[in-house]
């Protein structure tokens, strides 16, 4: 074990029998269970986790709580997460982040040198002149800025999204949220505790003041507390809406009221060298010592300005640590019970002092100069260097009042200190706690006692809700710890890297509205937005211009507090695969499936698809094919209004469409694109039954419902695609094997003529049968109750109907001209490009997107999609999306490409310019390697253009 580790009872969260090994920065780290990859790595001297943005100087953790930047680092292809907040599991491969050539030999730290170039807002008034410098700067500064790298291909992980709801829920596990929580609890209120900590307590886990630590114990114990440790409130909403992070999962959570105790942090002082790792808040080292057993140093020297440090100093003094010296920022430290320890241990006390500068060796602070205060932000000559590896800063607190100020709260910034201080709270939110001004551990627990009943009365319960508890958080923090240097290097915001001097100097330039301010400095801007430093940049700002705290005002911390994954938002990653009530029969047959959209179908029968193309095409143009059309969409309009309603929504007309017919429906977008197509079939003056795409369906029912909810027709739309499974048989023998299979339906031609619908019954199913023609043959189109499907195939199929794949299906309706949308066209593809003006109803009052087709086809043609075949010699078949090219440039693309079995030759369909349109006319396609093929171009149908064999 290292010899920063430090005995029991230090190191409540780690496992001392569980060593855990992991990489940083290519080297072996060996920490324990338990440990986050900071508290490992200063466990084993590694005091710098990464360079800072701008200057790319040395920093490490400050807050050991995830507050600032300095901590984030590279996990794997995970970037920029928080070295002190991840923990450690075996072969975690950790790298540093904004650095060239890693994290010690950093080409990126000469950019400190050019820092006198780099004025505050320099961004802004750079890069700009001459004319046209930015396209010269923008990769360079593209390339510098950032922290983390993302890797493109990097799959989807696990996550997954919750649903919880509650009548109360508390945010913060300190004792003012357990309080809080137990209150409500006993009212009868179910409430759910948030926890951002691995355990609850708070402070109670690390700091030295008391508290009731049977709080812990009671919360766990309760039945009606639900608690979610590891678990980070991102944001809170409108009607008390939470997000809520836990791990890969983003629990949502709807709570009737609210308790916001989140408690409060400390704050840094700036002073020169004030960024050097080893330089942190003194709770910060209590949770090294406290938590995870990390002894942070060897000799320490404390900044004060509250009796908290000297907790800090006797906690030191407890785990073997030297304290060299206190300076306290007040005149007079009091007599304090922890002053007088600290007194009687003969530490050097020095009041009315700073700390003037801090000086480093090898990338670690290694002694301080310190000073007398001589006024706010003032100090006379500083002394000699005074050696420490350590220096911890106690010299005040900020309230963490972002998801108050989300939910609404009124928040202010305190006169003396600018830190946030809440005034009101709207109905139903509450704060309580160190973030509600209460620091004493019995006015806390009382004050969250009273939140949390005030949260259960808002609710519904009964239950009496006592005084407000008065705030004592006087004197805990100090008005200004911000000390300017002559010579610079005091950092107010260590996320952008900004100086003193840069918040004057912006002020100085008109700067001067905090909101201005933050956008020209971008202090406040970085990774944390700001957590421990707004106040001091605030501070800073109202005394430069002599503004008052309420008039400087405060910025907004917005959600996500520290910063949701992508993954997070979206969700669980999976693939929705939909099964056909006809799968299982395609799997007995051998069937090579294939994914059309969200569902398996067959793509062919058979492991070869070069022979099982040509036999299912043969089957189809000579005898009979069974294809499994369940896939496509299918509507149900009913209604008074349903075929004026079917008017608007499609480019045809079908209100003088007669009962039993069916017609082509061809659905465009508001810009005039083709979106969608399929048939309307009339069942009854009010009832059609409609088709869309496999893909589509979901699209064209959602703008079915949207415009209706505007049009407010006197129609009702279904969505059945899951209760119909459909076949679709055709081929010359398809009219004889269905009335072998047994139907009520007259099938003569003149009985039931091309594009006609009937009800009926097959093979004893009850059935809707239309007449159609997309694979170019006599067929049918029959569509039964799914649990019917199987039945329906059988009986067919065991007449000699031949099952045919989706691929053959393809080369079918390309014999025969006919576009797949989706395929054939892409989403600015209109109706006079894909030559289908004769499916556009040109009297019609009205349709969706016809505005902007009449100006699309106003406008002089790009392109128009044409049929074309290669000659027999041709040196190879290009591919779907291959390049239509002329005089060396794009001009087109191949949309549908096949050898038809049928007519012995490669037919496609492509688009083209349109003076090359014309049948006959040649144009040229870049097929793989390179090679130019020739194509000429040919009027669809290749297949059977008088219709002859459909209409028969």
């Amino acid at each position: 074990m290292s010899a920063s580790r430090l005995p029991p009872p230090f190191g409540t969260l780690v496992d001392r029998e569980r060593p855990v090994t992991f990489r940083f920065e290519g080297r072996p780290v060996h920490g324990l269970a338990g440990d986050t990859i900071a508290s490992a790595l200063a466990a084993q001297g590694q005091w710098m986790l990464s360079r800072s943005f701008k200057y790319h100087r040395p920093r490490g953790m400050v807050s050991a709580a995830g507050l600032e930047a300095n901590t984030l680092v590279q996990v794997g292809v995970e970037p920029n997460v928080y070295a002190d907040r991840r923990p450690i599991t075996p072969d975690l491969a950790v790298t540093a982040v904004n650095t060239f050539g890693g994290l010690a030999l950093d080409a990126g730290r000469l950019i400190g040198l050019l820092s006198r170039f780099m004025p505050v807002g320099f961004y802004y008034r750079a890069f700009f002149k001459p004319k046209g410098s930015w396209k010269l700067w923008e990769p360079v500064i593209r390339h510098l800025a950032g922290l983390g790298r993302i890797d493109p291909k990097t799959p989807h992980g696990v996550y997954d999204k919750a649903y919880l709801f509650a009548d109360v829920a508390v945010v913060g596990g300190g004792p003012a949220g357990l309080a809080a929580a137990l209150a409500a609890a006993e009212a009868g209120a179910e409430v759910l505790l948030v926890e951002e900590n691995p355990v609850l307590g708070g402070a109670l886990t690390y700091a030295r003041a008391a508290g009731d630590a049977g709080l812990v114990d009671r919360v766990r114990a309760h039945p009606g507390i639900t608690v979610l440790t590891e678990a980070t409130c991102q944001g809170l909403f409108a009607d008390h809406w939470l997000s809520v992070t836990q791990g890969n999962r983003l629990n949502k959570v709807r709570a009737k009221a609210v308790v916001i105790a989140s408690g409060a942090h400390e704050v840094p002082a700036v002073f020169r060298g004030n960024d050097l790792p080893g330089i942190l808040l003194g709770s910060a080292v209590q949770r090294l010592m406290r938590l995870w057993a990390v002894r942070p140093g060897t000799r320490a020297v404390i900044l004060a300005a509250n009796d908290d440090a000297y907790g800090v100093a006797l906690d030191l003094l407890d785990a073997g640590v030297s304290v060299a010296a206190i300076a306290d920022l007040r005149p007079d430290p009091g007599a304090g019970a922890w002053v007088e320890d600290v007194r009687a241990r003969g530490i050097p006390l020095h009041p009315g002092t700073t700390i003037a500068e801090a000086e480093g060796r090898n990338a670690r602070v290694a002694a301080v100069r310190l000073a007398p205060v001589t006024g706010p932000g003032r100090f006379g000559p500083a002394g000699p260097p005074l050696a420490c590896d350590l220096v911890a800063v106690s010299v005040g607190y900020g309230p963490l009042t972002q998801l108050l100020t989300q939910g609404g709260a009124q928040v202010l910034p305190d006169p003396d200190t600018f830190m946030p201080r809440v005034k009101a709270t709207p109905a139903g939110l509450y704060a309580a706690g160190s973030v509600n001004g209460v620091w004493a551990p019995a006015a806390v627990e009382r004050d969250g006692a009273r939140a949390g009943r005030a949260a259960a009365a808002h609710t519904g319960f009964a239950v009496t809700v006592p005084d407000a508890v008065a705030p004592d958080d006087a004197g805990l923090t100090w008005p200004h710890p911000v000390f300017p240097h002559p010579e610079g290097k005091e950092f107010i915001d260590f996320d952008e890297d900004l100086q003193v001097h840069d918040i004057v100097e912006a002020a100085a330039l008109g700067w001067d509205h905090i909101q201005l301010l933050k956008r020209f400095s971008t202090a406040g801007m970085g990774p944390t937005q700001g957590k421990l430093t707004n106040a001091l940049v605030q501070g800073l700002l109202g005394r430069v211009t002599g503004t008052s705290a309420p008039t400087v005002g405060t910025v907004t911390v917005r959600p996500p507090i520290t910063g949701e994954k992508i993954g997070h938002l979206a969700g669980r990653g999976f693939d929705l695969k939909r099964l056909t009530p006809l799968h299982h029969r395609h799997q007995a047959l051998g069937a090579t499936m294939m994914v059309a959209g969200t569902w398996m179908r067959p793509a062919h029968y058979g492991p070869d698809l070069a022979t099982a193309i040509p036999a299912e095409v043969r089957a189809a143009r000579t005898d009979a094919a069974l294809i499994d059309v369940s896939t496509l969409g299918k509507l149900e309009v009913r209604g008074p209004d349903a075929a004026r309603f079917l008017e608007r929504i499609y480019t045809w007309t079908y209100e003088k469409l007669a009962v039993g017919r069916v017609r082509y429906a061809l659905m465009l977008d508001e810009t005039g694109a083709i979106i969608d197509d399929g048939v309307a079939a009339r069942l009854h003056e009010q009832h059609f039954y409609v088709t869309a795409t496999t893909g589509g369906v979901d699209r064209v029912y959602r703008l079915m419902t949207f415009f209706n909810a505007q049009w407010r027709l006197r129609v009702d739309i279904a969505q059945v695609t899951a209760a119909f499974a459909g076949l679709s048989l055709l081929g010359p023998r398809s009219r004889a094997l269905l009335a072998e299979g047994g139907t009520d339906i007259d099938l003569a031609p003149e009985a039931f003529p091309y594009l006609g619908v009937r009800t009926g019954t097959v093979a004893g199913i009850p059935a809707r049968v239309m007449r159609l023609g997309f694979g170019g043959e006599l067929g049918y189109e029959i569509h039964v109750p799914s649990s019917q499907g199987a039945a329906l195939w059988d009986a067919l199929a065991a007449r000699g109907a031949r099952p045919v794949g989706v691929e053959a299906q393809r080369v079918l309706r390309l014999e025969k001209g006919h576009i797949i949308v989706g395929q054939d066209t892409d989403s600015l593809t209109h109706p006079l490009e894909a030559d289908m003006t004769w499916a556009v109803g040109r009297k019609k009052a009205d349709f969706l997107g016809k505005a902007a087709l009449e100006a699309l086809e106003a406008r002089p043609q790009t392109r128009r999609l044409v049929g074309f075949e290669l000659a027999p010699d041709a040196p190879v078949i290009p591919k779907e999306n291959h390049l239509v090219i002329e005089d060396g440039a794009l001009a087109g693309r191949v949309t549908s490409i096949a050898l038809s079995p049928t007519l012995g030759k490669v037919i496609g369909l492509a688009f083209v310019p349109p003076e090359r349109a014309t049948p006959g006319t040649a144009f040229t396609i870049r097929a793989e390697g390179g090679v130019l093929v020739s194509a000429t171009v040919v009027a669809p149908p290749f297949y059977d253009p008088d219709n002859a064999r459909q209409e028969m």
